[in-house]
């Protein structure tokens, strides 16, 4: 695996509405992903994950403003001219969206979606494109390809269409993929051949993948290592195999305990109250309220990213309560 990040964020924000009223979605969030590495970003909705997505696209809406620094191999994303704006989207990262069909013009045949973006940025001629097309397709195991492109998205299963979604983020040859949920409107079993294919490319063309879930086990199952973010923040991060058995935030331990048993009948723990946006935070703890550990420190002053044994952790007293938070997970 290559070391050196093909994307930093540095204390990376995002606000909205305007100078009027501004709101913040996304705080202070530092992040690498090298080539070769998957990193798994997860929380529940609501949390920025796929904000810090569309900033790193620079497709963030209208009166939203990210801030801070985010480099893709070195360069500031933000700062991208607008030609190199378009080269850098074209050419060098991909994004797989959650639904499939919101993302396809009905109307338009599954080859002028994977063809058209290809042969507009000059990359390739339309016969060279829907021989790429058709090659990659096989590779995932898409059968007759040839025939698929004269298909319509209403006319494929959706596992199948996630597929084509693929298809298309792969047919540049990007260096980079965000993968926003690219499961969530599929069942279970479709989720693993769809993450199976997608590990299997991610994995023989050494790309950098940035995997956006709501869904913590199946992060832990694709991601070399994990970022838990709760209100627009970071909470903890590291190897997604020490985070995911051994949780050092009360948070990430509260995600681990509330999720169903594949192997034994439990009753689930839910996280109690509702989660909150960065902009309703308070100036100490954004989970404090919903933490049976706060303490008056932890609702007065926001604690911040801090190593802690093999990890970074936001919170006052994780040396406290580790060993509890391990228990409660495990038992």
């Amino acid at each position: 695996m290559n070391s050196a990040p093909l994307l930093r964020m540095r204390d990376v924000g995002i606000t909205t509405g305007g100078r009027g009223n501004p709101r913040a979605l996304v705080r202070d969030v530092n992040l690498t992903v090298a080539a070769g590495e998957t990193v798994g970003l997860v929380g529940e909705s609501g949390s920025g994950k796929s904000m810090l997505v569309k900033s790193a696209m620079r497709l963030l809406p209208r009166h939203t403003e990210a801030h801070g620094h985010l480099d893709f191999e070195g360069r500031s994303v933000f700062g991208f001219s607008p030609r190199e704006l378009a080269a850098y989207r074209s050419r060098d990262v991909a994004l797989i969206h959650q639904d499939p069909r919101a993302h396809t013009n009905p109307l338009r045949t599954i080859g002028d979606f994977l063809i058209e973006g290809v042969v507009a940025g000059g990359l390739f001629s339309p016969r060279e494109a829907r021989r790429r097309a058709c090659e990659t397709m096989a590779s995932i195991g898409v059968t007759d390809p040839e025939h698929r492109l004269t298909q319509y998205p209403h006319q494929l299963s959706g596992g199948l269409l996630q597929r084509m979604m693929i298809v298309a983020a792969l047919l540049h040859s990007p260096k980079l993929v965000f993968a926003d949920e690219p499961t969530t409107a599929l069942d279970v079993t479709v989720q693993s051949e769809v993450m199976a294919i997608l590990q299997e490319q991610i994995r023989e063309r050494g790309l950098g993948l940035l995997f956006i879930s709501h869904d913590l086990d199946l992060a832990a199952a694709v991601t070399d290592s994990l970022a838990v973010m709760y209100a627009g923040t970071v909470v903890e991060r590291g190897a997604t195999a020490e985070v995911h058995s051994r949780p050092l935030h009360p948070y990430t331990a509260g995600l681990l305990a509330c999720r169903p048993s594949a192997t034994a009948v439990t009753r689930l723990q839910p996280i109690p109250g509702r989660p909150i946006s960065a902009y309703e935070a308070g100036p100490g703890c954004a989970f404090a309220a919903r933490c049976r550990f706060a303490t008056e420190e932890c609702r007065t002053d926001r604690p911040h990213l801090r190593t802690v044994e093999d990890r970074l952790v936001a919170c006052h007293r994780v040396e406290r309560i580790g060993a509890e938070l391990t228990r409660a997970v495990h038992s």
